[in-house]
C-alpha cells in the first residue's frame, strides 16, 4: 500500500515503466497496456485506497527495464478505469496528478516499486506570463485549423486554461512530437520556460502542416495528370485496336527507351538514341520522319557496340588448325601466330591490318577463315571487288531516303560482336567514279591509329573498329594506291609448286569431292602419277579450283560407273592410261627440254601467275643489212633485254672470235614460241645473249641446261625473282642443270629439297661465266679471240706522225 507524506512525498508507488509516451500532471490519457510486469503494477494499484502508481517513460524499448533506463522524473497518476480485453491485454484510463522524481527503487517479486518525490513548478518571469499564455492560444487557434484530427470540445478546454503552467501540460500530449522532446518538457520546472517549448511545438507544427499541405496538393495533382494520361493512353490503345494497329507508339518509345538504357553503349551513342527517342514520342506514327527516326534507333540498338566475344587463345591448337587446313603459306601462318602470342600476352592488341597477296586460288580467304576459327572470331566477308561508291563503305546521310549505315557496320549488326575476323576481299578491284573513291574512305577504316572513331554517314557518332582483325585480299599490289597500301601488313602467298598441289589434292581435295559425290572412301582410287598428270596436263594455276574440278569429274564419273554397274562397294581404280576417257583431250602442255643440243636454241625459265614456266628462245640468222627481229609478242621489257644482250655480243665480238663488223652483213631473228601467250620481264637476258652467242658461233647449246637472270650491258647477270616456280618448272622438263644469278642463293632457303635433290645449281656473276656451262664447247674454243683481241677504244684513237710528234715536241719546250 501506497503511503502519501505531509511534504509531497510517495512510499512504495507500483511502478509501470511507458515506452514512446510521456504522462502529464492534469492530463487524462488511455493506455493499452500488454506487458505482464505493468499489469501486474496496475493490479497492485488496484488494491489500494487511493489507486495511485507512478507513470514514468523509459528510454529504450527493452522489455524490462532497469533502473538506468528510465528517466528521472516521472508523473504520479491515478487508475480511473481498467477494461480487460480478450486477448489478455487491459485498456487503461490513467489520470496524472503531479509530477515527481522518483528514488529507492525496488523489486518486491509481484512488481517493482519505488519512492517518489514532488516536484514544484515555479515562475521565472511572471511579468511575461499573460502575453506568452495570449500567444500560445493564437497559435493553438491556428493549430486547430491545420489538425482536424484533435476535437473542437477538446480545443475549446485547453482555450479555456488561463494557468500557464497547466496550459503548457495540457497541449504538450497533443503535439506530434518526437517522446524526447516531451520528456524534457515534463522535467522542466520553470512554468514560463515549459510553456515557450509548448508555444515552439505548436508554431513548429503549424508550419509542417502548412508544408505536408502543399506536398498533398502536388502529389494530388501528379495523380491526377497520370490518372488522366492512363485513361488517354487505354482510349489511344482502343482506337489503335479499332484501326487494326496493334502497336501502341507510346509503349513503344518506353520500350525502345529500355533497350537503349539496357545496350552496352558509349555515352554519346546513348545520349543520341535518348534524344531521337524524345523526338519519337512528339511524332504522329503516320508522319514520314516517324519511320527514319524509328529505323536510326534500331540501328543503334542493333549494333554490339562494347559487346566483345571472350577470346581464348591457345597457340598449339592455332598452329594445329592451320596446318589442318592448309598446306604450305608458312610465312602467313607463322605471322598470324606472331600476332596471337603477342595478344596472349599483352592481354590486348589493336587488331592487324594483314593483306593476304598472291594469285587466285591459292587459299587466301580460306585461310582468313581459318585464322578465325583459331583465333576463336567470327568472320566476317566483305567482297570489294567493283565497289565504286564512297557510300558502300560510310554508309549514306540519314536525310537520303532509304539511307542506311555503310557495309562495314551492316556487318557488325549481323555478328553481334564488335571484334570479329573481317575478311575484306579482293581490295585491289575497287574503282572510283563521280561518287567518290571508296579506297580514300578505307584509309581511316584500316589505320589502327584512326580506326577507333570511325565515322559512318548514317550513324554520325564515332564507332571503335579497334578491336576488329582486319585481313585483306589482292591478286595484285599495282592496283592498290600507296597510302592504303602502307596501312597494310602485306603477306605475299606465293603459288602451288606441283609438289604441294600433289599433297592437297591427296590429302584434302579428293577426301572432300569423295564425301560431297555421295561416295565412300573405298570406292576410288586415283594414282599418284595420275594426280601428277592431272595437274600438268588439265590444269594451268596457281591455285587449286581447277584441280578440284577436275577431281570432281573423276568423282562423278566414278559415281556413273557404281550406279550403272549396280554394285556400290567396288572400288574404281583411276589411272594416267584412264585419264583422258574421263577428262577428254589434254588441254594443256608444257615445254620439255630439246633431244639433242641444237644451235641458237636455248632452254630460259619463266615465272608466270599460273606458276613457273620453261620458254625455249630460238636465234636464227640470215643475209641481210644489221636488223635485229624479235617475235613471240615480246613485251617492251624483254624487247629491251634481247637489245641488251645483242650489246654485250657486239661489245664482246673479237673475243668471241667474230668479226666485229658482223652485224652488217646478217640479219638476226630471236623468237619465243607459243606466240599467242603474251611475254615480258627482263629475267631471260642471259638467256637471250646465250641463244644469239651459240647463233653466231655456230656452237650448239647443252639440251640439260635452263637458266634465268637479267643481262646489263656490262654482262653482270642481276637477281630475279619466282625462282622457286622456276626450278620446279626445270625439274619438271627433264633439266639437270640450271644457271641463275650469285644473288639470288639465299632464295634456295624456301625451295623444298624435292626439287633441289635432282638438280645442279649454278651460280653466276657474269655472262661469260654463263657461256661455258650452257655451251657445247670448251671456254678456249668460245673465247678464242681473247688473246688477240683489242679494246675498241685503242682502235678508235688515231696515231700521231713524226711531224705531229714534234710539232708536239716544240709546243711542249
Amino acid at each position: 500500500m501506497a503511503d502519501v507524506k505531509a511534504n509531497g512525498s510517495y512510499e512504495d508507488l507500483p511502478l509501470m515503466p511507458l515506452r514512446g509516451v510521456v504522462m502529464y500532471p492534469r492530463s487524462i490519457m488511455p493506455l493499452y497496456v500488454g506487458r505482464e510486469i505493468s499489469i501486474k503494477s496496475i493490479e497492485i494499484a488496484q488494491t489500494t485506497r487511493d489507486r495511485l502508481i507512478f507513470l514514468v517513460t523509459q528510454r529504450e524499448t527493452d522489455e524490462a527495464p532497469g533502473p538506468d533506463n528510465l528517466c528521472p522524473v516521472g508523473v504520479v497518476g491515478r487508475v480511473l478505469q481498467l477494461l480487460r480485453l480478450p486477448e489478455g491485454s487491459i485498456k487503461v484510463l490513467f489520470e496524472g496528478i503531479c509530477r515527481a522524481s522518483w528514488r529507492d527503487m525496488r523489486d518486491t517479486g509481484e512488481c517493482a516499486t519505488v519512492c517518489a518525490d514532488q516536484l514544484f513548478e515555479h515562475e521565472s518571469r511572471p511579468e511575461e506570463a499573460e502575453a506568452l499564455v495570449r500567444a500560445v492560444h493564437e497559435a493553438l487557434n491556428d493549430y486547430a485549423k491545420v489538425n482536424r484530427k484533435i476535437p473542437s470540445d477538446v480545443i475549446a478546454s485547453i482555450q479555456a486554461i488561463k494557468e500557464p503552467g497547466h496550459l503548457a501540460d495540457a497541449i504538450m500530449p497533443h503535439l506530434r512530437v518526437d517522446f524526447r522532446r516531451k520528456q524534457d518538457a515534463l522535467e522542466e520546472l520553470d512554468i514560463s520556460t515549459r510553456l515557450e517549448m509548448a508555444y515552439e511545438g505548436l508554431q513548429g507544427e503549424v508550419s509542417m502542416a502548412g508544408v505536408e499541405k502543399r506536398i498533398k496538393a502536388r502529389v494530388k495533382v501528379q495523380m491526377e495528370r497520370n490518372q488522366r494520361e492512363y485513361y488517354l493512353a487505354e482510349q489511344i490503345k482502343a482506337i489503335n485496336r479499332e484501326m487494326g494497329r496493334d502497336d501502341d507508339p507510346r509503349s513503344e518509345a518506353m520500350e525502345l527507351e529500355k533497350k537503349l538504357k539496357a545496350k552496352n553503349m558509349p555515352p554519346q551513342a546513348l545520349e543520341k538514341g535518348l534524344s531521337e527517342v524524345r523526338k519519337l514520342r512528339a511524332m504522329q506514327p503516320a508522319a514520314p520522319e516517324y519511320t527514319v527516326v524509328r529505323n536510326y534507333i534500331d540501328w543503334l540498338i542493333d549494333l554490339p557496340w562494347n559487346d566483345l566475344k571472350p577470346i581464348d587463345i591457345d597457340i598449339e591448337s592455332a598452329r594445329r588448325l592451320l596446318d589442318d587446313g592448309h598446306y604450305g603459306l608458312e610465312k602467313a601462318k607463322e605471322r598470324i601466330l606472331e600476332y596471337l602470342a603477342v595478344q596472349k600476352l599483352s592481354g590486348g592488341l589493336r587488331g592487324p591490318i594483314l593483306c593476304f597477296v598472291g594469285p587466285p586460288g591459292v587459299g587466301k580467304t580460306s585461310l582468313a577463315r581459318s585464322v578465325a576459327e583459331a583465333t576463336g572470331r567470327e568472320f566476317v566477308r566483305l567482297s570489294l571487288g567493283g565497289v565504286r561508291d564512297e557510300a558502300e563503305i560510310r554508309g549514306h546521310r540519314r536525310t537520303y531516303v532509304g539511307a542506311l549505315p555503310g557495309k562495314i557496320l551492316q556487318s557488325l549488326k549481323r555478328v553481334k560482336y564488335n571484334n570479329p575476323l573481317f575478311c575484306l576481299d579482293e581490295i585491289d578491284k575497287m574503282t572510283s567514279d563521280y561518287r567518290g573513291d571508296p579506297a580514300s574512305a578505307m584509309l581511316e577504316v584500316l589505320d589502327p591509329e584512326q580506326n577507333d572513331t570511325f565515322m559512318d554517314h548514317y550513324l554520325d557518332l564515332d564507332y571503335d573498329l579497334s578491336h576488329i582483325f582486319f585481313i585483306t585480299t589482292a591478286n595484285s599490289l599495282h592496283t592498290i594506291p600507296m597510302p592504303l597500301l602502307d596501312r597494310m601488313e602485306v603477306i605475299e602467298l606465293s603459288s602451288y609448286l606441283e609438289t604441294e598441289k600433289r599433297h592437297i589434292a591427296h590429302n584434302f581435295l579428293l577426301p572432300r569431292q569423295i564425301k560431297e559425290n555421295g561416295l565412300k572412301d573405298g570406292n576410288i582410287r586415283v594414282s599418284e602419277n595420275a594426280i601428277i598428270d592431272v595437274i600438268r596436263g588439265w590444269t594451268r594455276e596457281a591455285g587449286v579450283r581447277n584441280l578440284e574440278r577436275e577431281i570432281a569429274t573423276l568423282c562423278r564419273k566414278t559415281a556413273i560407273r557404281l550406279v550403272e554397274s549396280g554394285d556400290l562397294d567396288q572400288c574404281v581404280q583411276i589411272k594416267t592410261q584412264s585419264l583422258p576417257s574421263l577428262l577428254g583431250v589434254r588441254r594443256y602442255r608444257h615445254e620439255e627440254r630439246e633431244d639433242e643440243p641444237q644451235v641458237g636454241v636455248c632452254a630460259g625459265l619463266a615465272y608466270t601467275q599460273s606458276g613457273g614456266e620453261m620458254l625455249m628462245v630460238e636465234t636464227s640468222l640470215m643475209s641481210g643489212q644489221g636488223q635485229v627481229v624479235t617475235t613471240g609478242q615480246l613485251g617492251d621489257v624483254m624487247k629491251e633485254s634481247a637489245r641488251a644482250a645483242l650489246s654485250y655480243v657486239r661489245s664482246r665480238a673479237e673475243i668471241l672470235g667474230l668479226n666485229p663488223r658482223f652485224y652488217r652483213k646478217i640479219d638476226i631473228h630471236v623468237h619465243v614460241p607459243a606466240g599467242a601467250t603474251p611475254k615480258d620481264g627482263p629475267s631471260a637476258g642471259i638467256t637471250l645473249a646465250t641463244s644469239i652467242t651459240s647463233a653466231l658461233l655456230g656452237i650448239p647449246v647443252r639440251n640439260d641446261v635452263a637458266m634465268t637472270g637479267e643481262i646489263s650491258l656490262r654482262g653482270r647477270v642481276l637477281p630475279i625473282g619466282g625462282l622457286r616456280e622456276k626450278l620446279l618448272a626445270a625439274r619438271r622438263s627433264g633439266i639437270r642443270k640450271v644457271i641463275v644469278p650469285h644473288d639470288n642463293e639465299k632464295d634456295l632457303k624456301e625451295v623444298p629439297n624435292e626439287i633441289l635433290k635432282d638438280l645442279r645449281i649454278v651460280f653466276v656473276d657474269h655472262v661469260d661465266e654463263v657461256l661455258p656451262e650452257a655451251l657445247q664447247a670448251t671456254e678456249e674454243e668460245i673465247f678464242s679471240g681473247r688473246g688477240t683481241a683489242r679494246p675498241l677504244s685503242a682502235v678508235l684513237r688515231a696515231r700521231p706522225d713524226r711531224d705531229g710528234e714534234k710539232d708536239a715536241a716544240v709546243a711542249g719546250g
